[in-house]
């Protein structure tokens, strides 16, 4: 029987699931495929903050590459946010000629920082 004194909340994690999800243009009905659950339990996982099973957040967060510290320790800032875990996934994917290109977009940045604060 659920406590109806939930001690989390669960629609931050279930926004969080569905935006990585559209982010890398998978279907409700390819992702559920993958964990393998039924669509309308990941529906409401992301619609309702509906609480997943510890095995189904598992497969969410690995699938998605999201930090689960961004979810339960919201107050203290965690290692690599969900955001990273996504640049990292992307950047793993990539060759040496293109991290070269990505590294020198980032220097390029970060140059441009220092001269606003100059």
């Amino acid at each position: 029987m659920r406590n109806k004194d939930e001690l989390y909340d669960f629609r931050a994690f279930g926004l969080a699931i569905k935006a990585a999800r559209t982010k890398k243009g998978m279907t409700r009905d390819e992702a559920s495929a993958l964990i393998p659950i039924d669509p309308r339990y990941l529906t409401n996982i992301e619609n309702k903050g509906q609480h997943p099973s510890l095995q189904v957040l598992f497969k969410l967060v690995t699938l998605f590459h999201l930090s689960v510290d961004e979810f339960f320790y919201p107050r203290t800032e965690p290692e690599k946010t969900t955001r990273r875990r996504q640049l990292d996934s992307v950047l793993d994917s990539l060759s040496d000629k293109e991290l070269a290109i990505v590294e020198a977009t980032a220097n390029g940045i970060m140059q441009a920082k220092e001269a606003e604060k100059a």
